[in-house]
């Protein structure tokens, strides 16, 4: 369903409008507003007609915008992840890419996406790495306001998330993160300061996690800082599950409890209030944020709001994902200019990889989205290559342990009308209380069985399809999830287990890579087997085969119960990795460049767990050495959202740093490759080198200790144990080279005034090229303990070959301010600062001293 806002163009409600809100307010009885404050479902809030509220729909989430159905039926545009959007430093591309999003979530009747998520990437292990834009929180700030704005301009609400502290997955829903007051303040509160501020957002979400003592959702820092200190007038929502208590998280400044029906909150807090534990102002409160939000994205009626969401089709849809993934690969290494490849000297090109023909492009966890199509760097690259060229591909190893869902292309109708499978929901005494026709092999109903099955009656899910072979062989087929599967092949039942998450993790972990139970069959090419896949939905106490059981951590019972998520899964033939690597030899030899695609796997990076190895997977890094000593023309694409080591980084002609680029990954890969297009990222984030002295995820009895301070990433430059990395935070490559002429500031500053600095740069290459010109602050000989530099202005430029321009960066008067825990506020230590221009954290030629001072 499409839903559009009012009138056309985006602002808050008047003066007047806030005076109708109130008036509203105050029709309402006590339950009525109460019942406000818990989501009706997994994705909407209650309507209220006494005050013209209809129905409020929101969705994740940060790489698309999936609606409210997770599954392949409600296909979504997959726009590149944070981290790519991060690497492109561009907040216009950025803040267009919002306004796409804004149209999508029109399109499926959506008020309010739940992003942008703005943790930092505190530590590489963060299982949500990729979800978050950078290490550095004034590169996160700015792109965050530009993807808001976005977002925003087009009348949905965008929810900046988590606030605060969720920069890692293990333990999340009961960790207590212990940061330091000058980190919270400088590192991980700018950003959601700067979009509060600047970008005006709309809702914020509270944090699964605690910080110093108390759970998120019941912080002091709600009200001190959202409210107090930063004059926050929008809603704050729960993380789905996140509110576990009454009269504590009413007394804060959480407006909202999702998901619903069920919550801590309801006929429990009408009674507190009754007996004066929790003031009904705070209920008022909580009501008028609701109001107001719903007000913005045109869900009252009699009071317009002004926003145009921008209208795409599905061409220019293809086209702006298509710019934004290129611009944000980062070209880490071109030795010898071996990029851009000359496509009219080619005639063989070898795609290699087991990330070449099934690339990953986005994350796992809330961030899944269904797009409609994917291009696979091998299908972008024939597409763009045509028949004169030869593209050649092996798949190289096989990194995944887990056997994958089942692809659509071996599934086929019982009937036999095509390709696909047939769902069936019935009640414990086998009565078919509803069916689908299904197109995928992963199945998620969160709250509902859709309209016309009765949710409560359902007993089991049963799947059923007919597996057509395409090659001769052993074919692995099973299922996936949490609970009581049972699977019979050609009529004869193979398996029936009850699988269950290990002790002690994230129920999420298990959605997300959930248990497996497998069967094997030897089938002929063309050959057709019945398969039935079926999952109880409550509990039995018979298992007639194999049990797996452990407890499962009652902080996620809520969410079990709320969730069915299984998977039917296939493997078809292949070869062992000895042999893979073999064939990949061989092509790579044969061909006049090698094309290398590697990349992790939803088992190592995902929401719900951190991972424990920077390692690729498998056995890629032998396959990518094995490559480069075929053929000397070996690129590797790297097809990860957060870094990994790259050992092999001096043994190949070039790597280029892909991310999870969306749906339009093939065909941006061959644009870059091919030079049509430049790779425009720069890291948001530095690559290390090792693995030595990074920041742990595993909290110490309950607790993670932010030890590090203000040192994360680049700012630990020059501390003990500091690892120079592999590559710096800022560092990328393009296709022409540029000189840093010279840099001009004010010789003086009065202490809280912005600063201009000019910046001369030239295009000393051949071709025409982008360039992120960025500027750090330091204070020589500091008595505040801080880093040596940090990120104090970026710009981006484009210039001709030998063009010479001046690049305008702006500092604002916080880059040179820090946190005076003392008293509380913002201070400036007077003296000289140090700014220093170039091309990456670890490369800057051009310095000018600033003196600040209170004048």
């Amino acid at each position: 369903m499409t839903r559009q806002p009012t009138t056309d163009a985006p602002s808050d409600p008047s003066a007047t409008d806030e005076a109708e809100l109130a008036r509203r307010l105050g029709t309402l009885t006590l339950e009525q507003k109460v019942r406000l404050l818990t989501g009706a479902d997994f994705w909407s809030l209650h309507p209220e007609p006494a005050v013209g509220l209809r129905r409020l729909v929101v969705s994740d989430g940060p790489a698309g915008v999936r609606g409210e159905l997770w599954d392949e039926r409600s296909p979504s545009a997959n726009v590149p992840s944070p981290t790519a959007l991060a690497a492109t430093w561009d907040e216009p591309l950025v803040e267009r890419l919002g306004g796409l999003l804004a149209h999508e979530a029109r399109a499926k009747g959506v008020d309010v996406l739940l992003a942008p998520t703005v943790n930092l990437h505190r530590t590489p292990y963060g299982g949500r790495h990729f979800e978050c834009f950078s290490e550095d929180p004034l590169l996160t700030a700015r792109i965050g306001v530009a993807y808001v704005q976005g977002v925003q301009g087009g009348g949905v609400a965008a929810t900046v998330k988590h606030f605060v502290g969720n920069d890692s997955e293990t333990q999340r829903m009961t960790l207590d993160a212990w940061i330091g007051e000058r980190a919270l303040r400088e590192l991980y509160l700018a950003p959601f300061e700067r979009i509060v501020g600047e970008g005006q957002v709309w809702a914020v979400m509270a944090a699964y996690n605690g910080v110093n003592g108390h759970p998120m959702t019941e912080s002091p820092l709600l009200r001190q800082v959202l409210h107090d200190d930063w004059d926050f007038d929008g809603l704050v929502m729960s993380d789905w599950f996140a509110a576990r208590t009454t009269e504590p998280s009413a007394r804060a400044a959480l407006d909202l409890v999702m998901p619903g029906p069920i919550g801590p909150w309801g006929d429990a807090l009408v009674a507190a209030v009754r007996k004066g534990k929790v003031d009904e102002a705070l209920v008022d409160d909580k009501v008028l944020r609701l109001l107001r939000l719903a007000a913005r994205v045109g869900a009252l009626t009699d009071i317009p709001t002004t926003a145009t969401p921008l209208h795409h089709d599905a061409a220019s849809v293809a086209a702006r994902l298509r710019e934004t993934a290129a611009a944000g690969f980062v070209l880490a290494r071109n030795e010898d200019a071996q990029l851009p490849l000359d496509r009219v000297a080619l005639s063989r090109v070898a795609v290699l990889g087991p990330n070449a023909a099934a690339a990953r492009t986005l994350g796992g966890g809330s961030a899944t989205v269904f797009p409609p199509y994917t291009v696979s760097p091998l299908d972008g690259i024939r597409a763009a290559l045509g028949d004169d060229v030869e593209v050649t591909h092996g798949v190289g190893v096989t990194p995944q342990t887990r056997v994958p869902t089942a692809a659509l292309a071996y599934l086929r109708h019982p009937d036999g009308s095509g390709e696909g499978v047939e769902v069936s929901f019935l009640s414990e005494d086998g009565t078919l209380l509803g069916s689908e026709r299904r197109t995928g092999g992963a199945y998620t109903w969160m709250g509902s069985y859709g309209p016309g099955v009765p949710t409560g009656e359902v007993a089991r899910v049963e799947v059923r399809t007919v597996i057509r072979a395409t090659d001769a062989g052993r074919y692995a087929v099973g299922g996936s999830g949490i609970g009581r599967f049972r699977m019979s092949v050609a009529g004869v039942e193979v398996f029936d287990v009850r699988l269950q998450l290990p002790p002690g993790a994230d129920l999420v972990e298990g959605l997300m890579t959930p248990p497996q139970r497998l069967h094997t069959v030897d089938l002929a090419a063309g050959e057709e087997t019945e398969v039935v896949l079926t999952h109880d939905t409550v509990t039995h106490d018979t298992v007639t085969h194999d049990t797996v059981t452990h407890d499962v951590d009652s902080s996620d019972d809520a969410l079990g119960d709320a969730v069915t998520m299984f998977q039917l899964n296939l493997q078809p033939p292949h070869g062992s990795d000895d042999e893979e690597i073999e064939r990949a030899v061989e092509l790579a030899r044969e061909a006049d460049v090698a094309v290398v695609v590697v990349g992790t796997t939803e088992e190592v990076e995902s929401e719900g767990f951190d991972r424990d190895s920077l390692v690729l997977p498998g056995r890629q890094d032998e396959l990518v050495r094995r490559v480069a000593e075929a053929n000397p023309r070996t690129v590797v694409v790297v097809n990860s959202g957060a870094p990994v080591l790259l050992p092999w980084s001096e043994e190949v002609a070039a790597v280029l740093l892909a991310w999870f680029p969306g749906q339009e990954f093939g065909n941006a890969l061959a644009d870059v490759l091919l030079g049509v297009a430049e790779p425009g990222g720069r890291l948001p984030t530095g690559w290390p080198v090792s693995e030595e002295g990074l920041p742990a995820t595993e909290p110490v009895d309950g607790v993670l200790a932010y030890d590090e301070g203000l040192f994360i990433g680049y700012r630990g430059d020059g501390r003990t144990g500091w690892q120079p990395p592999r590559y710096a935070f800022g560092h990328g490559l393009g296709y022409t080279t540029w000189d840093y002429v010279s840099i001009d500031a004010p010789g003086e500053l009065p202490s809280g005034a912005d600063l201009t600095v000019a910046v001369r740069v030239r295009n000393s290459g051949t071709r025409h090229g982008k360039q992120v010109v960025q500027v750090y602050a330091g204070r020589p000989g500091s008595v505040v303990e801080r880093p040596l530099r940090w990120l104090a202005g970026f710009a981006v430029v484009e210039a001709a070959p030998g063009e010479e321009v001046v690049v305008t960066v702006t500092v604002a008067a916080r880059a040179f301010e820090h946190w005076d825990t003392e008293v509380g506020c913002w201070a400036v230590e007077l003296g000289t600062f140090t700014l220093e221009a170039g091309p990456s954290s670890a490369t800057l030629p051009l310095a000018v001293d600033i003196a600040v001072g209170n004048s």
